[in-house]
């Protein structure tokens, strides 16, 4: 046990160690408060006074909640050694969290974002203050959990730290290698001597390499054999990379330098937000300091991308759920962009679905309309275009499983296990993704076929109205040239508008037969939609997964804990053996049931949701087709019944004038026609053209019903109904339904 006047620590409850200090977990001899200490070994009274002083110095300037706090600088009892009182974070560094099997690609994007802003934070408070960390790296990013369970992550280890503005160089150098810029490097490292100077973008090539770190579980720098193992091909990664690259590897000795512009495959961010970050990696990943970024402008970026929001669209077409980063001021125009840029869909091409229903976004209104979306609830994309949905793009686990090497051995076992363990639960996660995307799929179309099917009805309810009209004026025969009816020119164009009248009868029941087939196939298809959904949450391959997963991380906690051991006695060495090989059965079983039950279905609902999204298609402009059939129909029989009207006003003034002329002449001439016949003719024409004006309004009627639905298909509704507001739902003009929001 070790103490000061305050505060008490075992040296077995040992946090972290460096080259001048070790750090410990204590407590308050009063509170029982747990705090962390750091003491000062002999190697650190070494050095000059000013620098030993400085990290309590700094470490006093700074009050921040993204900072690990200090509390005290007391001595210990006997040797009076140096310690500082800090603040305990319970849970680790962020070079722990990276380390765990979970993470070996990366962290998940909503983690990542909280390690950005509270980098960025504490970044944000050193610069304010006139401070230049020099060690910036995963292991001196604490992480504690806030009272609400949410990650906070805080800078620490000011041991390098010293003042300096951002016009000022120093020639010291700190840090750790893998993280170091690399002019520090070629002097710290490969000891060459160099009289260059540094100022305080040095800082920032670390939080470079270590954001990159946090995003892929990688470092951004690796030659063959590893940083460390392979120093002079390290240097010439860092100093030969080209602009716009944000990482370089050597895939074997004395191999080819290779260069990458943009995150791994492997990284679980999503697309939308590499977009916004590779930028920013790539021009604070600049040797030349004269091109990398200040901070000013590494602050403005990094805090444009942490001041959007996230808006989840999975586009149906493609079957694959974006994530669109928009500021809340921008307009919809703006999103509506900013999907194309991912999609390939044109804004005008693009219409969306929400929980089941269309969803009208007006460009000029702001982003703050759009609905709150997540990833198991986004917004559904549907593009006119038809194309073959690629579905989500993703390398196979089973190519990052390493092979354990026949003899035991502690430290190689470890590394092998933890590494399959790490492609285990990549594999997990892809079957959720791939089970989440055959969901979205099957929702989204059925959401759209009953879209359709709303449609059908619609369209068929306006046919058969129309139909029955036309049907009841022309179920009287009033226009057959029989005995006593003498054939004129009206009666002729009369007869002719009959035939008209039957033509666009006999359209429109072709268009009610075509469009109850419809109704039909979309039955059909919703059916095997229901059918396929229920056969989706009845999959239990991810859980056979789990398990495979959970038999293996207690074979993994075990190796964990005997290569820390010298060796090992015959028995257990046997058993060590044993685990290997149970390990190794249960990472294949693992892939298998990946390959087989995950993978395949997923290839296979594919196609088959790319044959349905073409008959969907096919379905929809066949509608609009019948609409149009119908809406034309409509339309003649509107100038039919136009023309009708005229003749029947001319027969009407003829009548007149043939009864003036009769009570005028005395004896009266003889009619070319007989007066009764002529009578009875108009008689008739007056009540079919009753017939046609109620028959003319509810065509009208229909028409922009109709109208309304072509509208509606091409993403744009238009309403007339009588409401206190422009009403977006309701499709029959002439009266308000139950139904308008």
């Amino acid at each position: 046990m070790q103490s000061t006047v305050n505060y008490l620590w075992h040296t077995d409850d040992l946090l972290g160690q460096g080259a001048t200090a070790s750090v410990y977990k204590a407590r308050n001899k009063k509170s029982g408060e747990l705090v962390a200490v750091k003491v000062f070994n002999t190697a650190s009274y070494m050095r000059p006074r000013e620098v030993q002083v400085r990290e309590f110095e700094v470490l006093r300037k700074l009050n921040h909640q993204n900072i690990v706090k200090l509390f005290a600088v007391e001595e210990t009892g006997g040797s009076r050694q140096k310690v500082l009182v800090m603040e305990y974070c319970s849970s680790g560094s962020l070079l722990s969290v990276l380390e765990s099997p979970e993470n070996a690609f990366g962290l998940p994007e909503d983690e990542f974002l909280v390690v950005l802003r509270c980098v960025v934070a504490g970044m944000n408070h050193l610069r304010e203050n006139g401070i230049v960390h020099r060690d910036i790296k995963p292991g001196n990013i604490m992480r504690l959990l806030g009272e609400e369970g949410q990650s906070i992550y805080k800078l620490t280890d000011f041991g390098a730290a010293r003042e300096l503005d951002d016009d000022e160089k120093f020639i010291s150098v700190y840090g750790t290698e893998e993280y170091l810029h690399p002019d520090m490097y070629e002097r710290a490292v490969l000891r060459k001597p160099q009289q260059k100077a540094f100022g305080v973008t040095v800082d920032l090539w670390s939080i470079g390499v270590t954001l990159y770190h946090a995003a892929t579980g990688s470092l951004p720098f690796v030659p063959f054999g590893g940083p460390r193992r392979n120093k002079e091909i390290m240097y010439r990664i860092t100093t030969e990379k080209p602009a716009g690259a944000i990482a370089g590897t050597q895939r074997r000795e004395n191999g080819p330098l290779e260069w990458s512009y943009s995150l791994p495959i492997t990284c679980r961010l999503s697309s939308g937000l590499q977009s916004q970050l590779v930028p920013i990696l790539a021009n604070i990943l600049e040797v030349e300091q004269a091109k990398c970024w200040g901070f000013d402008q590494f602050f403005a970026e990094t805090s444009d991308i942490l001041q959007r929001v996230v808006v989840h669209v999975f586009s149906l077409s493609e079957a694959v759920l974006h994530h669109v980063y928009i500021h809340g001021h921008n307009t919809i125009a703006i999103f509506l962009e900013a999907v194309y840029e991912q999609t390939n869909v044109a804004p005008q091409h693009q219409e969306y679905l929400f929980e089941g229903h269309l969803c009208v976004l007006e460009p000029n209104l702001s982003a703050q309309h759009i609905a709150h979306t997540t990833a198991s609830s986004p917004l559904t994309l549907f593009s006119m275009a038809s194309e073959t949905p690629k579905g989500l793009a993703f390398r196979d686990p089973a190519l990052d499983v390493p092979k354990f090497v026949p003899k035991v051995d502690l430290q190689a076992d470890y590394n092998t296990a933890k590494g399959v363990l790490g492609a285990g639960y990549q594999a997990l996660r892809l079957a959720q993704a791939l089970l989440a995307g055959q969901e979205l799929m099957l929702r989204g179309l059925h959401w759209f076929v009953e879209i359709l099917q709303a449609t059908c009805r619609r369209t068929l309810e306006v046919t058969r109205m129309a139909l029955l009209f036309l049907s009841s004026s022309l179920g009287t025969e009033r226009f057959s040239n029989g005995a006593g009816m003498p054939e004129i020119q009206e009666l002729k164009r009369a007869t002719e508008l009959r035939s008209q009248l039957r033509t666009l009868a006999g359209v429109l029941s072709r268009c009610s037969h075509n469009i109850t087939e419809t109704q039909m196939s979309l039955s059909s298809l919703s059916s095997e939609l229901a059918k396929n959904r229920d056969q989706v949450h009845e999959d239990r391959s991810t859980q056979k997964i789990q398990c495979c997963l959970d038999k293996m991380y207690l074979i993994y906690k075990q190796f964990k804990k005997s290569r820390v051991r010298p060796g090992l006695g015959y028995n257990e060495e046997q058993i060590h053996k044993l685990d290997k090989v149970n390990f190794s059965h249960l990472a294949k079983r693992l892939l298998q049931v990946f390959q087989e039950e995950c993978v395949q279905k997923y290839q296979t609902s594919l196609v088959t949701h790319g044959k349905r999204m073409r008959v969907v298609h096919e379905t929809r402009n066949h509608l609009r087709l019948v609409g149009c059939s119908v809406a034309a129909c409509n339309t003649e029989a509107q100038g039919a019944q136009e023309s009708l009207s005229k003749l029947l006003d001319r027969l009407s003034q003829q009548l007149l004038q043939d009864r003036t002329k009769g009570a005028q002449a005395s004896p009266p001439p003889t009619a070319p026609y007989p007066s009764p016949a002529l009578k009875d003719l108009v008689l008739h024409m007056q009540e079919l053209y009753e017939e046609m004006k109620l028959l003319a309004f509810d065509l009208q009627d229909n028409n922009r019903i109709i109208e309304g639905q072509r509208q509606r298909l091409r993403g744009t509704w238009i309403c007339d109904c009588p409401a206190l507001y422009e009403c977006g739902l309701c499709l029959t003009p002439h009266r308000l339904l139950a139904s308008c929001q």
